[in-house]
């Protein structure tokens, strides 16, 4: 599968009995989903995040006279350990007949609210 990480448009409606992207524009085409092959959940690479460490107690974390770690005060660290993306695999075609099947990934970034083709088999 190539990688991708292209803004792109979605409409959603029912596919296979399922709420689902339905259709997608991408590079001025517009796809057609015909099937969902699958649906999952991701959230950012929280484990990575140089707050962790310090929440942890670990690592890069400095500590005040009062206690409280200096990385972990922003309050941005529990949003980025939070972000979470629903990412579907979807077979479609281009146009309302579709033809020349592919396999796309997509993606929402609920943190942003946006829609992104994250991957591509056609």
């Amino acid at each position: 599968m190539r990688k991708y990480d292209e803004l792109i448009e979605v409409r959603r409606g029912l596919v296979a009995g399922q709420e689902a992207p339905e259709q997608f524009l991408w590079r001025d085409r517009l796809w057609v989903v015909s099937d969902v092959l699958s649906h999952w959940v991701e959230t950012g690479a929280w484990w990575e995040q140089a707050g962790v460490a310090a929440l942890l107690g670990v690592g890069g974390g400095t500590t005040s006279a009062d206690g409280e770690l200096g990385s972990a005060r922003s309050g941005r660290l529990g949003a980025d350990l939070l972000g979470e993306r629903d990412v579907w695999r979807v077979e479609a075609g281009r146009g309302r007949v579709p033809h020349g099947l592919g396999v796309f990934e997509l993606s929402f970034d609920w943190s942003d609210a946006q829609w992104r083709l994250v991957g591509c088999v056609d």
